[in-house]
C-alpha cells in the first residue's frame, strides 16, 4: 500500500516561496494522480492542488491558483507543490494524497502531513 511521505515544510515569510515535496516510496508516482490538501488551524480541509496521472491535467483551488505550482518529477519518483506569493492564509498542515483513479475521484492514500508556518 503507497503511505506518501512529505518534506519541505517549515517558515515562510510572507510573499515568500517553499516548496513541498512527496515521495511515494516502493511505487511510482507515475501510476496515480496526486493531490495536495491544505488545513488551516480550527478550518476544514481542503484541496489546493491536483495533478493527473499522466502529469498532463492540474487543477487549482482559486485560493492558490497563479501563485502555487504542482508538479511531477517521475525519474525522481517525486511530487512538488512550489508555493509563491505566500500569504498568512497559507500557514496550516499540508498533505499529500494519492488516488489509482484520478483528480474527480476519491484519494485513498494520505501522508502525515507537514507543518507550513507564514511568520515574518
Amino acid at each position: 500500500q503507497l503511505h506518501p511521505v512529505e518534506s519541505g515544510g517549515g517558515l515562510v515569510q510572507p510573499g515568500g516561496s517553499l516548496q513541498l515535496g512527496c515521495a511515494a516510496p516502493d511505487h511510482k508516482v507515475a501510476w496515480y494522480a496526486f493531490g495536495w490538501y491544505h488545513q488551516a488551524p480550527g478550518k476544514e480541509r481542503e484541496r489546493v492542488a491536483c495533478i493527473s496521472m499522466n502529469g498532463a491535467r492540474t487543477d487549482y483551488a482559486d485560493s492558490v491558483k497563479g501563485r502555487f505550482t504542482i508538479t511531477k518529477d517521475n525519474p525522481n519518483n517525486m511530487v512538488y507543490l512550489q508555493m509563491t506569493s505566500v500569504q498568512p492564509d497559507d500557514a496550516g498542515t499540508y498533505y499529500c494524497a494519492a488516488s489509482n483513479v484520478g483528480c474527480e475521484y476519491k484519494f485513498d492514500f494520505w501522508g502525515k502531513g507537514i507543518l507550513v508556518t507564514v511568520s515574518p
